[in-house]
């Protein structure tokens, strides 16, 4: 039962996190993820993969209730259009290192850009500086 990633609307004060996260969390701690270079999206962000660069994304790392991590990852999957294998995927859920606050490094999964999204956003897309899609990091923030 790996912990969660979350970047975007997931994040505790979104408008996801309460329709999804609510109650169903052990933990929600501050985090990072290396090798992601944050893309704004229509309404929310994509990270994309970028192994080897010293681009970092910031989120929270969710830990599940035991009893509803089964229910949970079923709605995240739903939630972010992911299939396994489906070549029509916006996202592909995958495992990567988060390093914590205080500098431990745990497995997560996170959800990334499809490599049809990923492409597109590299050509033509908006990185977020940053890194950090909340307040001030979104593109068009006041």
């Amino acid at each position: 039962m790996l912990p969660f990633f979350v970047y975007g609307t997931l994040r505790p004060g979104e408008h996801n996190h309460g329709l999804f996260l609510r109650g169903r969390t052990r933990s929600e701690e501050p985090a990072a993820m290396r090798g992601l270079t944050l893309y704004d999206g229509p309404g929310y962000p994509y990270a994309v993969e970028t192994p080897g660069e010293a681009a970092v994304v910031r989120g929270e790392l969710i830990t599940a209730r035991p009893e509803a991590y089964e229910a949970l990852l079923r709605s995240l999957d739903h939630l972010e259009e992911y299939t396994p294998g489906a070549p029509t995927n916006l996202y592909e859920r995958v495992r990567r290192a988060a390093v914590l606050t205080r500098g431990t490094s745990v497995q997560a999964w996170v959800y990334v850009a499809a490599p049809t999204v990923a492409a597109r956003l590299r050509a033509r897309g908006t990185p977020i500086a940053s890194g950090d899609w909340s307040g001030e990091g979104r593109v068009g923030a006041r």
